[in-house]
Parts: C-alpha cells; structure tokens; sequence
C-alpha cells in the first residue's frame, strides 16, 4: 500500500510577477493601441514599450485591473490608480503593485485573525 503524503499548504505570499505579468500584459495592450492614436512610434522590443513615453490615462490603467483581479482573488479599487495617469507602462507597474501588494497584505492578515 502506498502512503499519499500530505498536501503542503501554500505560503501566504504576495504573488508579484503573476500580478506583474497580468498588469504588464494589460498595459502593452493599452499603450498600443495609445501609441496609435497619437502618432507615437513605440519600440519594438518589450522593455521599450515599457519605458516608452506614452501617456497612460488613470481610466485606461483601472480596467486593466480585472486582470489582476484574478490573480489576487479579490476586488481591486479604482483609488489604487493614481488620478491623472502615467507617463509610462513602468511608471504605472512601479506605482500600481506596491498599492496592490498592500491592500492584498492587509486582506491576508485579516483573514488570519478571523
């Protein structure tokens, strides 16, 4: 007879570059499509685009955040997104997924008081 090992819960931690992959592919999407209306030629390659000079409107960046949402597994706010927008794809990864690292740490740790 064969003996099944335990399953090993998983750690609490934040997962960073599924949210980053989910945010970043969201945003490239936008920031063509951006680029194209206003005549901006982005660069070919990835990180390029990503620091490319396009602006990246406060609207644009909180749709992107439902597909986030399937990652963290909860409900993003729209306050995450800073008002105004971005000047970049970076610029907005760099501020939007600390903000959601918080919120889904401050979710974790109620959730183990509970």
């Amino acid at each position: 007879m064969a003996t099944i090992a335990p399953a090993i819960p998983k750690p609490d931690i934040f997962p960073r570059d599924d949210v980053i992959k989910a945010l970043v592919a969201e945003l490239l999407q936008n920031a063509v499509a951006e680029a194209q209306v206003r005549g901006i030629n982005l660069p070919a390659d990835v990180p390029g685009r990503m620091t490319a000079a396009v602006p990246m409107d406060s609207l644009s960046v909180v749709a992107t955040l439902v597909a986030v949402e399937a990652v963290v597994g909860f409900e993003l706010k729209d306050s995450l997104v800073r008002t105004g927008g971005y000047a970049s794809v970076q610029a907005a990864v760099d501020h939007v997924v600390p903000r959601i690292q918080a919120v889904w740490e401050k979710k974790k740790s109620k959730g183990k008081k509970a």
